[in-house]
């Protein structure tokens, strides 16, 4: 399993983006490999969002059909999540850290998840995790 951010979505749904093959490569590579991507919550409204700006509906409703057909698999946030993601982002308000990013950090981990999907370097190498050292990110 892995967690995944809202970068590597959208960047793998625009082709002329400089990581748009090495987000297509992992995102394929997961998925041919068995490995359930996760996305937070909140990276669904995010990705929901940002498709439907920059590519339209047509892209937006494939993102959506995607989760439908479980290529994705959607985690709700719980309660705890919710204290932890506001630790997060009180604890990293200087980048800052924001709603979704912490979301991706508390699911990480409450489910003992090591490896994140993410183009956000800056700020997922920087969050000292719970029950890890760092986050693995990938690509």
């Amino acid at each position: 399993m892995i967690v995944c951010d809202t970068g590597p979505l959208v960047v793998a749904a625009d082709r002329d983006d400089a990581d748009n093959r090495a987000c297509t490569d992992l995102l394929t590579s997961l998925h041919l490999a068995g490995r359930a991507i996760l996305v937070p919550a909140p990276v669904v409204a995010e990705v929901g969002h940002l498709l439907g700006r920059a590519s339209g509906a047509a892209v937006e409703a494939a993102f959506l059909r995607s989760i439908a057909e479980r290529s994705l698999t959607i985690v709700d946030l719980q309660i705890d999540d919710y204290t932890r993601m506001a630790e997060l982002v009180e604890t990293y308000a200087d980048f800052p850290l924001g709603t979704t990013d912490a979301a991706v950090v508390a699911v990480s981990e409450r489910l003992g998840i090591t490896e994140v999907a993410t183009l956000d370097r800056r700020h997922f190498h920087a969050v000292r995790p719970r029950h890890t050292a760092a986050l693995t990110l990938l690509p």
